[in-house]
């Protein structure tokens, strides 16, 4: 009796098993897309600035301070003219010194951090401020260092920009499709990023917020309706 409830128990593992993998199997194949052609050349580089100019790229280049909250749990804020970024998560807070990691300093519960664990901790804030300010100012890294750019024809007859990060960050090769309305303001993107299991996932940009320094930033996004909160938006000048 005993032998055959834990057949019968192995048998049922084993088909949830396989109908999680053929489920898997099933999203994937309906969700994930290729990484589209496109043409590079003087009309794309056109499109970025267009997009450049319509979110304010020159007042946020001279935009001292960005303060935000990312998830309702990563908070920052950057000095962005000296470069250096409070990132405050849980017990953490870590002063990271973008120019010169070594210059940072970890803290938990406002005690600092001395031992080995440290490099982990400042590690992790890296990673942080890289995805999370992404959805803040990457229509800003448009002509990044590393970075091309490509005219793609969309399936409803219009044009997107797709943008590839050759170099830089901490996940190069990562591409983005931008889609924009007729004032070239950003209005979603499509993404094929290496943290993602699927590639061709779209985001929505919206909610374009003017701040103190005159830069517009996007504070809501939306995928596959889930929303990625952003609050706490702010952005100044001495």
């Amino acid at each position: 009796m005993k032998k055959r409830l834990i057949k019968l128990v192995a048998y049922f593992l084993g088909s949830l098993f396989v109908l999680l993998l053929a489920t898997a199997g099933i999203i994937y194949v309906s969700l994930h897309k290729k990484i589209p052609e496109g043409t590079p050349g003087n009309e794309a580089d056109t499109i970025a600035i267009k997009i450049q100019d319509a979110v304010h790229h020159t007042a946020y280049l001279n935009t001292d301070y960005i303060q935000w909250t990312f998830l309702n749990k990563h908070h920052y804020l950057w000095n962005k003219k000296m470069n250096i970024v409070d990132v405050r998560w849980g017990d953490y807070e870590v002063n990271l010194h973008l120019n010169n990691l070594k210059k940072s300093t970890v803290f938990e519960n406002n005690i600092p951090f001395t031992s080995l664990i440290k490099e982990e901790i400042l590690q992790k804030a890296l990673t942080y401020f890289y995805n999370d300010s992404f959805w803040i100012v990457a229509p800003h890294k448009l002509f990044d260092e590393g970075t091309t750019r490509k005219v793609v024809s969309l399936e409803n007859g219009s044009k997107g920009l797709l943008v590839t990060y050759t170099a830089g960050g901490l996940t190069p090769g990562d591409s983005y499709l931008w889609k924009y309305n007729d004032a070239y303001l950003p209005t979603s993107f499509i993404m094929w990023a290496s943290i993602l299991p699927i590639g061709g996932i779209e985001a929505t940009w919206e909610n374009w917020t003017y701040t103190d320094s005159g830069a517009y930033f996007s504070s809501i996004h939306k995928i596959l309706g889930f929303g990625i909160p952003i609050s706490n938006l702010k952005a100044w000048n001495d």
